[in-house]
């Protein structure tokens, strides 16, 4: 299965990345890859250069991105759609976590109500 992958160039301390298309099975730090589709400097603000004819042809042709390269993609524009989470599964997004707390906030004052019913015709 090919994927649209980054792979890392540049020095160290001077991250410089690739956008290639390779098979999946293949390391990213393997060299392997099909074609080059683009480049990208997170240093430099204008630092990204991509082929969207490429991109497009191979996204139509059923290669799929991973999810940072899809990121990246919505990012310069070149695909339209919504981002998606790439941090670890256990960490839950912020907006998520705020949205959550206020069920539970909510919940638990509940129970003390009704323990305070409880407690009230025992005095």
């Amino acid at each position: 299965m090919l994927k649209i992958r980054l792979q890392r160039t540049g020095r160290n301390q001077e991250k410089t990345f690739r956008l290639v298309l390779t098979e999946s099975k293949n390391s990213t730090k393997s060299g392997k890859f099909l074609e080059i589709l683009g480049n990208h400097d997170f240093r430099v603000k204008d630092g990204t250069k991509f082929n969207k004819e490429r991109i497009l042809y191979w996204m139509s042709q059923g290669v799929k991105p991973t999810p940072t390269v899809h990121n990246l993609l919505i990012t310069e524009k070149i695909i339209s759609g919504k981002k998606i989470n790439v941090l670890p599964k256990k960490t839950v997004p912020k907006k998520e976590e705020v949205a959550a707390e206020a069920p539970k906030a909510e919940k638990a004052e509940k129970t003390e109500a009704k323990s305070e019913e409880k407690e009230a015709p025992k005095a």
